[in-house]
């Protein structure tokens, strides 16, 4: 049987949206208090990180406002809009790609950016966090699930196409952000476990040949450093060397806010970006972790909650796509400062400093608000 929008062909007449404050603005109260407490908490650990610079703060908080509106205006719309718009919005997204290639605005050795007269540089690349699992979802909620062996050919295709774009940037971290959304949708439309091995197969095969050809000498020399950064403790290891001396000089309380002294002292580097949870392990200790873990816990539970009761295969696969991808920059970002991963310069979501992926990130939780709060109720 198609696994189609349970509502789809349902008289409108015998329909209502649920009623209720929050459901009138259109947003979660449990996810919306948790948002804040980490988005609070982060302001609170970012004066430290960036030695009290409390512009750095101001900041952040006015790009987390920004990033507060637009999670509010995305959970206005029905999920509906999101669908009906998806291939343009991933049309528009793989042609700022493109000029990003042509035309782009380069640092550090990187051509990311786009600069538009009248508007601020941004980074497509960004954006394409949100609308490649879009377009998956639209896509293959179009089929019948589990989809056959050429939509998930094409579906993949909708992935790899501007996750190889983002790689020529070069920008590894954010392509990979940016392939998991997608390759969640594809999992999340039920593929066989037998694929599942034989794409897990085939990537471990094709691991020499990308060591090879395919990454460059600095993303080569980073595997390297994470798995043995006294190799060169005062170049490449530098980073790893000091942010787990951080993480480890916190033990059960930490030294308390503003007492760090890898961050005060600047042997922690990027400590009000990239490392800041190594700030927040050093002053806080394990019990601040314990409660940064907890939070993040419960942002995805509830987002996994939404994912589960949505009413609709677009909805779900977006949903379960957006809350995995949440996760995966958890688990990159303290995995990378820990020394398990290697450093791909992936942010603390809501926590790190940075404005363009905290507006991404809210984008997605106002998707997914948009989700819980449109589900209709069907009357008898």
């Amino acid at each position: 049987m198609a696994n189609r929008d349970i509502l789809h062909g349902t008289d409108s007449s015998s329909l209502e949206n649920p009623r209720g404050f929050w459901a009138t603005v259109h947003l979660d109260p449990t996810l919306l208090v948790l948002l804040l407490m980490l988005m609070g908490g982060g302001l609170f650990v970012l004066y430290s990180g960036a030695d009290r610079n409390i512009d750095v703060v101001k900041a952040q908080g006015i790009r987390l406002g920004i990033a507060f509106v637009v999670m509010v205006v995305l959970a206005q719309l029905d999920p509906a809009v999101f669908r009906r718009w998806a291939p343009l919005f991933y049309t528009l997204g793989l042609v700022a790609l493109v000029a990003v290639l042509l035309v782009g605005v380069g640092a550090k050795g990187a051509q990311r950016w786009l600069a538009v007269p009248g508007l601020p540089r941004f980074q497509p690349s960004e954006y394409m966090k949100l609308v490649v699992p879009m377009m998956a979802a639209w896509y293959l909620s179009r089929h019948y699930l589990p989809p056959r062996l050429r939509h998930l050919a094409v579906g993949m295709a909708i992935v790899l196409v501007p996750m190889a774009m983002i790689v020529k940037q070069p920008d590894l971290g954010t392509s990979l952000l940016v392939g998991m959304a997608g390759i969640f949708v594809v999992f999340f439309a039920g593929i066989s476990w037998k694929l599942i091995a034989a794409f897990f197969a085939l990537v471990s095969v094709s691991a020499p040949v990308m060591w090879m050809y395919g990454m460059r000498d600095y993303q080569k020399q980073r595997v390297l450093t994470m798995l043995d950064p006294q190799s060169d403790p005062l170049g490449a290891g530098w980073n790893i060397i000091q942010s787990k001396t951080a993480i480890g000089s916190g033990g059960y309380d930490g030294k308390g806010w503003l007492h760090g002294t890898q961050s005060r002292l600047e042997f922690l580097p990027e400590s009000h970006t990239d490392f800041i949870v190594a700030v927040l392990a050093e002053e806080f200790g394990f019990v601040g972790m314990l409660v940064l873990l907890t939070v993040y816990f419960l942002i995805i539970l509830r987002c996994l909650h939404i994912a589960v009761s949505a009413q609709d295969s677009f909805s779900r696969l977006l949903a379960g796509a957006l809350t995995m991808t949440f996760f995966i920059y958890i688990f990159v970002n303290i995995g990378m400062v820990s020394g398990m991963l290697p450093v791909v310069g992936v942010p603390l979501p809501l926590v790190s400093y940075g404005g363009t992926s905290g507006v991404t990130l809210m984008a997605a939780f106002g998707v997914l608000m948009s989700i819980h709060t449109h589900r209709r109720m069907i009357c008898s």
